[in-house]
């Protein structure tokens, strides 16, 4: 029972790293409210590691069609072909592997109330949690001088399990939405 009161603050910790963590950058001496529409700066989606299970094209659709939703819901439109854009979009997905330890301690003690306690040996247990953090990152440049105006990332752990493709999508939906919820910067 002692023991599994002390892995509670553990579990709590864990909870607190499933929150997606998200940053922002802009050039403050940029017009944002000039930039009307986007392209695709090719590559439009970049991974690391190059791996085939992160690198799918199920996965670049999945994140164009989500920054596609998010730049239209922000006023930005898609350039048409051959039209000159205001902004070049690319976007990275980059997957992390780390690693966590935990140590717990825990003091024996024998006895009774009447006759005193007598301490016993200390109890430690460590444990090392490996998982992925996974990280989306939206790039934005001026195309005229293409230069970078505005960076975003979002980065979270990654489930074991990343659901039916309906709640992937939602997921790279959410996680854009975190990153330009900001955008345009004020």
């Amino acid at each position: 029972m002692f023991r599994s009161l002390l892995m509670l603050p553990l579990l709590l910790i864990l909870a607190a790293c499933q929150s997606t963590q998200v940053q922002r950058d802009f050039d403050p001496e940029r017009d944002f409210s000039a930039y009307r529409t986007w392209s695709w700066k090719e590559p439009a989606l970049q991974y690391r590691p190059d791996d085939p299970r992160i690198k799918s094209d199920l996965t670049e659709q999945r994140i164009r069609s989500a920054v596609s939703e998010q730049l239209d819901q922000r006023g930005l439109r898609q350039a048409q072909s051959g039209a000159q854009p205001d902004l070049l979009v690319q976007t990275w997905f980059l997957v992390d592997e780390r690693s966590q330890q935990y140590t717990t301690s825990s003091i024996g003690a024998w006895g009774g109330p009447w006759h005193g306690f007598w301490g016993g040996p200390t109890i430690t247990d460590t444990r090392t949690i490996h998982y992925q953090v996974g990280t989306l990152q939206l790039d934005m440049y001026d195309a005229d001088d293409g230069k970078l105006v505005w960076r975003g990332s979002a980065e979270q752990v990654l489930r074991d399990d990343p659901g039916s493709p309906q709640e992937r999508a939602g997921m790279f939906r959410e996680t854009v939405n975190k990153v330009l919820s900001q955008y345009p910067p004020r």
